[in-house]
């Protein structure tokens, strides 16, 4: 691209997402286009699938054209970028890699990167003051939690720094240094005890003892109130050492103003803070904050008014209600009365002695209603009046709650006192912005409102994914997993108030239902309903949360216009909205909701709706694949009202459906839904062929459980019942895989019995399961000489007859399942480039599965042969095309693998190290998992890496008892060969080092392990 077509970017990541270019800020486009830059950014440098993108973006609820939107979106993002840039290229900052893309941007660009250097350059200095420069420069790019409240790891980033930071500043004698940054973070993260220490620890060593105690003193109340619990260890020290300090002579300065403990609120609480800082000053402000019910509109209030009450002004609320019986003028009432009680006497029986008295003090048989024309504005000039006078005295913030339920009186004189606000005064008003829709009279008034100088209108949108995380932290004091945390942000669609009723109910009970609080609230909402109404708002809550009005008419036999009519008040009411997409659907505001309305059907109706549901889900999509799924619910819901067979074969087809889609979680449950029902009702036939198909996903996710295992031995049986031995076969030789998988304690008895049978059988099917059963077993044991002959060995019987054709030999190969054994112990036996050969030969284009399993089989013998380079290049492949998403069982493999390769390439050993060692003790080791002794090895060999000898050992003691506990000995000659080298990172003398790998090389030789002996005689050469 020619040098004149270059603009000139800079991006901000730390902090909302702010973009220039050529010096001008630029819009970064829609909510969506803005968070796939946001997202693209926070991994700057790495590639991102668009799998990935798309599950961050929309998670479980991806549109079908969510692959092209994230094109168009790219597509439109390097317009904006680069306006200059000829069309079809991809520019100097988004790049195409395979199915991922990548953003690239130096540090003069980019704010992250900049940042990264920084703390890097700080870690590397030799000198502390040097080192706290460059800290302070990383600390300084920082405007508030990162990517707007999508990138909570890089929040933790910032937090590092700042405590690092924090303890070099205190150590050269410069705390004010880094002040203001632990005031941000602390403001972002108001219960990460280590932040909060470091700040009481440098305001102390600032000389500003009370300060420091006053900061510490909110920590604990807020850990008391919100959480139950003490300061920890951190906060506690950080205490005592400021109590032990002797006073400094230093300047007196006030307390510290406490930082707003809003999660994901940041710059709407700034805007509102200057709102009221303007009153403060002399100045007048208005303020209007919208959002749904919950969205945390009340608590922006009320953080807003400490800041007023911190600032010595007087704080007066009016609160508008629901209801005709409400007084008029009723907000005004409170809010006026507040501000004459706070008068001096004589001034105080001046106001009620006046027009305003028949508001604030209505007298007996007075009529409340306001007169209309000079006497209205001469009551309205007068409460003009009374706020001016007190606001000479003492700034006021006058805030007006739920102004969607003001009188029209109320309204007149919120947009006459809008438009002649004394100095000395901020007002803020708080509405929803559904449910009801605003009046008329409402919108004027806020139109008036937005044409006052220093007006600041905001709207509270729902909380992100890290925002609802960082909210259940707080309400529950623990993490919530990545898992848990998608659920609740999916189920709440990020509402404040339902995030943290969820979060206490789960605290509570340790459950995700439905709080009691929401499920009052909704029936609230409901009770005005009339029949019609809620009868279709019942059935639209079993069709799920978007509903399509055309299957919901033929459901409940109303015709589609009617439909909409009837539910025109439940809009109103907000627990409907119109489609995000579809003109033809309707959307429940949040999954909660739609389970609240649920709850408010009887049991025995439910079972009805739900058949009803079917029927029409299959009047009106006919042999349609993608309601495949949809329709087995129902049917399985619909419980008795079905004939079983209908719902099993229901069931059987979604599960197929869904393996399919290599969605292999909802086929594992949709097939085991199918064999309860098969099998309560005595349907063999019909339970053999779920098993069979349960047995295929099962095998694909090698998910082997103890209910899993019972199941398959089901299958058998049955098909031994049903005469089918062949197919018995099949079953047996998979349950042996699950024995050898899981390490059960009996797994050589299975692998005897299908080796056996193998060797009566002439199918060539069973034996090959036989040869490769005792070949696998001979693997786990270490005599991997015997492995290989087994392993490669082909049926040359001219006796043998054409193996017989079965559905899980059809339809359940998965590939290089045999031959992958076969390839790696043929690499264990020191023929590393054949075994890769042979994973090669397998590897499908645009087969996700089989680029899976190529994956797990060339990082495995990667490790083994010590090649770190060839782990991480195929490593890469695993996450450019995103095979995560297919959740099978080596994934957890193919991670640690990964690990592995970080460590022995020097990309952060020690990180790697704690990783794949949490990683292993998570997923791998409790239950035991096929593997594990050796794994335990990788994570020892990642420590030498790091140079922590310490945990070497420890890994290595693992290995030991892991071999030792479940018998799998083929990893033995590398830990030997490990333990020589540790002997060697310790300094212990060369003949005790040469003892230990002879060993390793000896013992390794013995089992036919060659590979080993290979390395331990190459250490030894060494």
């Amino acid at each position: 691209m020619p040098v004149d077509a270059v603009d000139e970017l800079r991006f901000q990541v730390l902090g909302p997402l702010r973009v220039w270019r050529d010096g001008a800020e630029v819009d970064s486009g829609p909510r969506q286009q803005a968070l796939l830059l946001t997202l693209l950014l926070t991994r700057v440098g790495r590639p991102v699938s668009t799998a990935e993108l798309i599950d961050l973006i929309w998670g479980d609820e991806a549109p079908a054209s969510a692959l092209n939107v994230i094109h168009k979106y790219v597509g439109a993002l390097r317009r904006v970028l680069e306006p200059r840039l000829p069309a079809r290229e991809s520019g100097g900052y988004l790049h195409r890699r395979g199915n991922s893309y990548l953003f690239t941007a130096d540090a003069d660009r980019l704010d992250l990167v900049a940042f990264r250097g920084h703390v890097r350059s700080a870690a590397a200095a030799e000198v502390r003051e040097a080192a706290l420069d460059h800290y302070l420069r990383a600390l300084d790019l920082w405007r508030g939690p990162a990517g707007g409240g999508t990138a909570t790891a890089l929040d933790d980033e910032f937090y590092r720094a700042c405590t690092a930071a924090a303890d070099l500043a205190v150590s050269v004698g410069r705390p004010d240094r880094v002040l203001p940054a632990l005031h941000l973070a602390t403001s972002m993260a108001p219960f990460h005890e280590p932040v909060q220490a470091a700040l009481v620890t440098a305001l102390g060593a600032a000389g500003r003892q009370a300060e420091a105690l006053a900061v510490f003193r909110t920590v604990r109340e807020r850990l008391a109130d919100e959480l139950g619990i003490d300061p920890g260890p951190a906060l506690q020290q950080a205490h005592h050492h400021v109590l032990a300090q002797p006073p400094l002579p230093v300047t007196t300065v006030e307390p510290a103003r406490p930082e707003s403990d809003l999660v994901g609120r940041v710059e709407e609480f700034a805007l509102l803070r200057r709102t009221v800082e303007g009153a403060l000053t002399g100045g007048s402000a208005i303020g209007v904050v919208e959002g749904e019910p919950g969205v945390g509109k009340t608590r922006l209030l009320q953080e807003a008014a400490a800041v007023a009450t911190r600032g010595d002004a007087l704080v007066v609320w009016g609160r508008c209600l629901e209801g005709a019986g409400t007084p008029s003028m009723w907000p005004w009432e409170q809010a006026l009365g507040r501000i004459v009680a706070g008068l001096p006497a004589p001034a105080r029986e001046k106001w009620l002695a006046g027009e305003l008295g028949s508001i604030l003090e209505p007298r007996d048989g007075a009529d409340r209603t306001l007169p209309d024309g000079n006497a209205q504005f001469r009551l309205f000039e007068q409460a003009v009046a009374l706020v001016g006078e007190s606001a000479a005295q003492r700034p006021i913030l006058l805030i007006l709650d739920d102004l969607q339920w003001a009188d029209v009186a109320s309204l007149q004189l919120f947009h006459h006192l809008a438009g002649r606000l004394p100095g000395g005064t901020a007002m803020i008003a708080a509405l929803r912005d559904r449910a009801p829709t605003l009046s008329p009279a409402l919108s004027r008034v806020l139109a008036t409102a937005s044409r006052v100088p220093g007006h600041r209108r905001l709207r509270l949108g729902p909380l992100g994914l890290g925002e609802v995380a960082a909210l259940v932290r707080t309400e529950v004091g623990r993490d919530p997993d990545g898992e848990l945390a998608r659920a609740i942000h999916d189920r709440t669609a990020g509402n404040p108030f339902f995030v943290l009723e969820l979060s206490r109910l789960l605290s509570e009970k340790g459950s995700l239902g439905v709080p009691n609080t929401i499920r009052d609230v909704v029936r609230s909402r409901m009770a005005g309903l009339d029949d019609h109404a809620r009868d279709l708002l019942q059935v639209a809550a079993l069709i799920g949360r978007d509903v399509d009005l055309r299957l919901l008419s033929r459901a409940t036999g109303v015709g589609v216009a009617d439909c909409m009519d009837r539910l025109e008040p439940v809009q109103a009411l907000g627990l409907l909205e119109p489609g995000p997409e579809d003109p033809s659907s309707m959307r429940f505001a949040h999954d909660l909701v739609r389970e609240s309305v649920s709850e408010t059907t009887a049991k025995q109706q439910i079972i009805r709706l739900h058949l009803r549901v079917a029927d029409a889900l299959e009047q009106t999509h006919a042999d349609d694949e993608v309601v495949a799924e949809r329709l087995a619910y129902h049917l399985w819901a619909a419980g008795p009202l079905v004939e079983p067979v209908r719902t099993a074969e229901a069931l059987i087809r979604a599960g197929r459906c869904a393996a399919g889609k290599l969605a292999f979680d909802s086929a594992n449950r949709q097939l085991r839904y199918a064999v309860q029902v098969t099998r309560s009702s005595g349907l063999m036939d019909l339970e053999l062929a779920a098993l069979t198909l349960l047995a295929i996903v099962v095998r694909r996710q090698a998910g082997f459980d103890a209910s899993t295992v019972d199941l398959l031995d089901r299958a058998e049986y049955l098909a031994g019942t049903l005469g089918r031995a062949a197919e018995a076969a099949d079953f047996l030789f998979i349950r042996t895989m699950g024995a050898y998988t899981a390490l059960e304690k009996d797994r050589d008895r299975l692998a005897r019995r299908m080796h056996e049978m193998g060797q009566g059988s002439t199918d060539p099917a069973v034996r090959r399961y036989g040869r490769q059963s005792w070949g696998l077993h001979q693997w786990d044991v270490g005599n991997i000489g015997e492995a290989v002959r087994l392993l490669s060995e082909k049926d040359h019987d001219t006796g043998v007859l054409a193996a017989p054709q079965t559905p899980l030999r059809r339809d359940g190969a998965i590939p290089g399942e045999g031959p992958g054994w076969w390839a790696v112990t043929t690499a264990l036996h020191d023929d590393v480039p054949t075994a890769l050969a042979l994973v090669d030969s397998w590897d499908a284009p645009n087969d996700p599965y089989a680029a899976s399993v190529w994956v797990y089989y060339t990082t495995m013998i990667a490790s083994m042969a010590g090649d770190a380079d060839l782990a991480r290049r195929a490593g890469e492949r695993w996450a450019t095309e995103d095979l995560e998403r297919l959740n099978a069982q080596i994934g957890h493999y193919v991670r640690q693998s990964r690990c592995w390769a970080r460590a022995l390439t020097g990309d952060d050993p020690a990180g790697a190290a704690a990783e794949a060692e949490e990683h292993l003790a998570a997923n791998l080791a409790d239950p035991p998992q096929w593997g594990v002794a050796f794994h335990h090895a990788l994570v020892a060999e990642m420590w030498l890496a790091a140079g922590r000898c310490d945990r070497a050992t420890a890994a290595l003691d693992r290995a030991d008892r892991a071999a030792r506990e479940y018998g799998q000995r083929y990893a033995e000659g590398l830990s030997l060969l490990l333990k020589a080298r540790l002997l060697q990172a310790r300094g212990e003398p060369s003949t005790v080092v040469r003892a230990a790998a002879e060993q390793a090389s000896s013992r390794s030789r013995s089992g036919g392990a060659l590979l080993f002996a290979r390395r331990a005689d190459e250490f030894l050469a060494g």
